[in-house]
């Protein structure tokens, strides 16, 4: 295995823990923040900190003529993908969201199969797959029945994690294909200030109410930039170009397992027999998947030598 290749793996773990936190975090942003507004901001920030990184580093930034499909990016994944779930969770609960995201995995697949050059969808991967939401299903069945969850905020917000899962799935196929000699921290930062941009631009043209800080919304405002932006989207830029895309959005498999283990651990949630199985059903299906992607990787090798620089 390369080192970019363990490094990739690295950076994945780094994905699945912190952006398991960050769906909590957003649901106290949101206790005094305006949805659009905290997102835009917090992304900008972030892509102003990663970009004065990397000009201290001397890095190179993407090319100018790079910059319409950092653009692309960066509303796609951030605007669309990000801006969506945090504005579901205005009325969807926090590991409920979690959940709902994890469909990302079955639109990545999706778009990967329905594009020439994708990556070809097997009967033991869709298998996985779905063995893989079935651990999740049982992992948030008592959270899913009814009760109190239904109405007309919630499927907007149902739906709004739905259309923010295709804009993350598209712009994950996008950055496969089209960004692969830049550097992924300059790329990423890059991403954040358009997608930061786009949110804010959004946030004024549907009039947002402004917002204020507390001492709770100011720290989750801050974990958002530092652990949600800063470490997991580099993190997740940066595994995105080593690994296959079908194996990266199996991060959102793993998400809502962190949040129960997170609750299980910080705030004395009970933690049963049922999610015990339910997690070691959803490794289960993530092997699965990772197994029948592992078994394409030389053939992704081939193709990746011959369009990166050494």
């Amino acid at each position: 295995m390369s080192e970019h290749r363990r490094s990739a793996y690295v950076a994945w773990l780094a994905v699945c823990f912190f952006w398991g936190t960050t769906f909590l975090a957003i649901r106290i942003a949101l206790e005094s923040l305006p949805p659009l507004m905290m997102a835009g901001g917090r992304h900008l920030i972030a892509g102003m900190i990663l970009g004065s990184f990397v000009k201290a580093r001397a890095v190179p930034m993407p090319a100018r003529r790079s910059w319409p499909g950092q653009a692309m990016l960066g509303i796609l994944m951030l605007g669309i993908g990000n801006g969506g779930v945090v504005w579901a969770e205005q009325w969807v609960p926090s590991g409920i969201a979690a959940v709902m995201v994890a469909t990302i995995p079955f639109w990545v697949v999706g778009v990967e199969a329905a594009l020439p050059s994708g990556e070809r969808l097997t009967g033991r991967q869709l298998a996985g797959l779905l063995l893989g939401f079935a651990g999740i299903l049982m992992l948030v069945w008592s959270d899913l029945r009814p009760g109190g969850l239904a109405g007309r905020g919630f499927i907007q917000g149902a739906i709004a994690l739905q259309i923010s899962c295709v804009g993350w799935a598209l712009g994950s196929a996008y950055a496969k294909r089209h960004v692969r000699h830049d550097d992924p921290i300059a790329s990423a930062a890059l991403q954040m200030l358009f997608g930061g941009v786009a949110l804010l631009v959004a946030a004024t043209l549907i009039g947002e109410p402004p917002g204020h800080f507390t001492a709770r919304t100011a720290g989750a405002f801050i974990y958002l930039i530092v652990f949600g932006s800063l470490v997991g989207y580099v993190s997740y830029v940066y595994a995105l170009k080593y690994l296959p895309v079908t194996t990266v959005a199996l991060y959102a498999f793993v998400n809502p397992v962190i949040a129960v283990v997170l609750g299980a651990l910080l705030l004395s949630e009970p933690f049963t027999l049922r999610m015990v199985v339910a997690i070691a059903v959803i490794f289960g299906g993530m092997m699965i998947v990772r197994s029948v992607a592992g078994a394409t990787d030389p053939a992704a090798d081939t193709r990746r030598s011959s369009r990166e620089p050494a």
